[in-house]
C-alpha cells in the first residue's frame, strides 16, 4: 500500500464533524474539543484560506484530518458547495454543528433598527443553518439507510438571547429564538431515523464578538449576573458539544443544554 492509501485507511478510522464558523470563537472551541475526541474536522467559514492556516495546523497537530471549506452558507450556492466539498473530501459525515452566526452590524434600538440589518442577521443566523441542516439531514438519512450501525448527530449553537430580550439587538434575539425552534423541529423530524438533535445555549462567552462589551459584562459578572462569577469560554461550549457527539445523552434528543454559568436560573 502506498502512502496515500495508508492515509486514506487512517482517515476512515475517524468520524467526521462539520463545524460552521469553526476557525474562531465558540466554533474553534468546539473544533478543539472534537479534535480531542478523534474527529476529523470539516471547518467552514468565509475568511480566506491563507488566514486560517495557523488554526488548521494547530488542530492537525492533534493527529486528526482537518480541512477548511470557504463558503458563504447564507447563500444556497454556498451551502451546496460546502456539502459537496465535504462529501468529496471525506465521503461521510457524523456530526453537524451549526455554529456560525453574526451580531447586528450596528447595535440599534428596535425603534431605530433597519430592515437591511434584520435581513442580514436572519440570513446568516437562521436561514443558513436551517437549510444547511436540511441538506445534511438528507445525507445522514442516506448513510443510515446504507448502514444501520451509522451514528449521526446534529447540534445547534443558539444563545441565551433566544429567551432574554435585548432591545438594542432585536434581530439577533429573534434569530436565536427561531434557531431554538429549528432544533426542536429537526429533533422531531429525524427521530424516526435515530439521529438525535440538540441545542446548546451559551451565555456570556469570551470571544471577539463580545469584546466590544467586555467592560460592561466584567462589571455585571462581578455583581452576580451569573452564579459562577466568571466569563464562559469557547472550551466550555466545546466540551458540551463533545459530550453530545460522543453519545453521552442518547435518550435526550431535543434537549437544550445550558452553558451559561447559571445566568438564567430564576432567583429572588
Amino acid at each position: 500500500m502506498d502512502d496515500r492509501g495508508a492515509d486514506i485507511v487512517a482517515e476512515r478510522e475517524h468520524p467526521v464533524a462539520l463545524v460552521t464558523g469553526g476557525t474562531r470563537g465558540i466554533g474553534l472551541g468546539v473544533a478543539r474539543a472534537l479534535a480531542r475526541e478523534g474527529y476529523a474536522l470539516a471547518l467552514n467559514g468565509v475568511r480566506a484560506p491563507e488566514s486560517v492556516q495557523p488554526v488548521l495546523e494547530e488542530l492537525r497537530a492533534q493527529g486528526v484530518p482537518v480541512e477548511y471549506f470557504q463558503a458563504d452558507i447564507s447563500q444556497p450556492a454556498g451551502r451546496d458547495s460546502l456539502v459537496q466539498g465535504v462529501r468529496e473530501r471525506f465521503r461521510r459525515l457524523n456530526v453537524l454543528v451549526n455554529n456560525a452566526g453574526i451580531a447586528p452590524p450596528v447595535r440599534a434600538d428596535i425603534l431605530e433598527a433597519t430592515e437591511d440589518s434584520f435581513d442580514t442577521v436572519m440570513a446568516v443566523n437562521l436561514r443558513a443553518p436551517y437549510f444547511l441542516t436540511q441538506a445534511v439531514a438528507r445525507w445522514m438519512i442516506e448513510q443510515k439507510q446504507a448502514d444501520p450501525e451509522y451514528r449521526g448527530c446534529i447540534v445547534f449553537i443558539t444563545s441565551i438571547s433566544a429567551t432574554i430580550a435585548s432591545t438594542n439587538r432585536g434581530e439577533y434575539c429573534i434569530s436565536k429564538a427561531g434557531l431554538a425552534m429549528a432544533a426542536q423541529l429537526w429533533a422531531v423530524r429525524l427521530a424516526e431515523y435515530d439521529i438525535p438533535v440538540y441545542e446548546v445555549r451559551p451565555g456570556i462567552i469570551q470571544t471577539d464578538m463580545t469584546a466590544p462589551v467586555q467592560e460592561r459584562y466584567n462589571r455585571l459578572i462581578a455583581e452576580g449576573l451569573t452564579l459562577q462569577r466568571r466569563w464562559g469560554t469557547p472550551d466550555d461550549v466545546g466540551r458540551a458539544v463533545a459530550m453530545l457527539a460522543r453519545g453521552d445523552l442518547p435518550y435526550s434528543t431535543g434537549a437544550v443544554i445550558m452553558v451559561d454559568g447559571g445566568l438564567t436560573v430564576a432567583r429572588l
